[in-house]
């Protein structure tokens, strides 16, 4: 792929991303190894321990610490600025693990949204979803479907238990 390829993300999207620091390339894996051993070893009061697998470390090495706010008006509802630091997701251990295992998946968090409105994780198939007080919601199959749909304020699906 060449470097000035720019069908990666809608237009927005991209600008959002570029305008927070990220580039074609962007990889800081020594960030997300930090952040990968933070989570591991972290336990929470009942036990529960986050699972750390490559799907979430990569999306932390490209994403990780940008703070992006996104251009305007939203499609559908208003989009939020999306902070990328998974320790945002660190005291939730038990929170991901229970809808990890309704959705028969492992669950990593991303960061968060807005000012701790909701926790963004990422599976271990990098399906990427939000987790706030109303509820639960799907953001898309990948992560740059997420990003799409989070930057430009594009409705998410709820999700309902099985």
């Amino acid at each position: 792929m060449n470097e000035h390829n720019t069908t990666r993300f809608p237009v927005p999207v991209d600008a959002a991303l570029r305008q927070a620091g990220w580039q074609p390339g962007r990889w800081d894996i020594k960030q997300a190894e930090h952040w990968a051993d933070a989570l591991r070893a972290h336990r929470s009061p009942g036990g529960h321990r986050h699972t750390v697998f490559p799907a979430a470390v990569e999306a932390w090495a490209e994403f990780g610490a940008l703070h992006i706010t996104p251009p305007g008006q939203g499609r559908q509802i208003a989009p939020t600025a999306i902070h990328f630091n998974p320790l945002a997701g660190l005291h939730l251990a038990r929170t991901l693990g229970d809808l990890g295992r309704a959705l028969d998946t492992e669950l990593a968090p991303l960061g968060e949204e807005g000012t701790a409105q909701a926790v963004l994780a990422i599976d271990a198939d990098g399906h990427v979803y939000s987790l706030d007080h109303t509820g639960d919601w799907y953001l898309g199959p990948t992560l740059d479907h997420a990003l799409g749909t989070l930057i430009t304020g594009t409705q998410p699906a709820r999700l309902t238990a099985p």
